[in-house]
């Protein structure tokens, strides 16, 4: 059964790079046809996909957020890692990392981490 666990920074002040670890056991990031993705739940809203890093090492990312997101993994360390720069309060959020089939399609993924709260001190 795959495991997923986040770490982050908790508190970060505006302007700075908020840098999010997923680290994953059951299963190797490399194993073919998944999508690993990070996706964020602000205060009061819905879930919001970011970016994906898949099993080739390719990445994407959400429209909104690409200017600013960086997914990149370690797969001797078997994890994958989410740098969002120049953060405002805006991106206050509960983050998450999961594994799904389809990219963005969020109802895809099955797998969750139990998410990290990051907040943004203006």
């Amino acid at each position: 059964q795959v495991q997923l666990q986040e770490s982050g920074p908790g508190l970060v002040k505006a302007s700075q790079t908020a840098s999010l670890s997923c680290t994953v056991s059951g299963d190797s990031i490399a194993s073919a046809g998944y999508y690993w993705s990070w996706i964020r739940q602000s205060p009061g809203k819905g879930l919001e996909w970011m970016g994906a890093i898949d099993t080739s090492g390719s990445t994407y990312f959400s429209p909104s957020l690409e200017s600013r997101t960086s997914i990149f993994r370690d797969t001797p360390k078997n994890r994958f890692t989410l740098q969002l720069r120049s953060v405002t309060p805006e991106d206050t959020a509960v983050y998450y990392c999961a594994r799904g089939l389809y990219g963005q399609v969020i109802n895809s993924y099955g797998d969750w981490g139990q998410g990290t709260q990051v907040t943004v001190s203006s």
